[in-house]
């Protein structure tokens, strides 16, 4: 699976976890120099609190367009620190 944004690869893996219809890529498969943290959260019931990502292309931003848990709830433990992204990001 790859993370595509602005013809650039943004993470890549042969293993992705998914849940609720969206991948999510190991730590280290996430090219981190695109992203940079934001202070935006959201609580999700069950996995618990993501924080997200704004991702940079070639001065282009694509503000909160990637999510994590680093702190899931039990039932989401196989995603801890895991990437997913936004519909504008392609996901193929």
């Amino acid at each position: 699976m790859k993370a595509v944004w602005n013809d650039a690869i943004i993470a890549e893996s042969d293993y992705t976890v998914v849940v609720e219809g969206n991948h999510y890529f190991p730590p280290d498969s996430v090219k981190w120099e695109y992203l940079e943290k934001t202070d935006h959260t959201s609580i999700c019931p069950r996995k618990g609190t993501a924080i997200y990502y704004s991702i940079t292309v070639n001065d282009k931003k694509n503000k909160n367009a990637a999510w994590s848990y680093p702190e899931p709830s039990k039932a989401a433990e196989n995603i801890k620190g895991y990437l997913a992204f936004y519909g504008s990001v392609a996901v193929m």
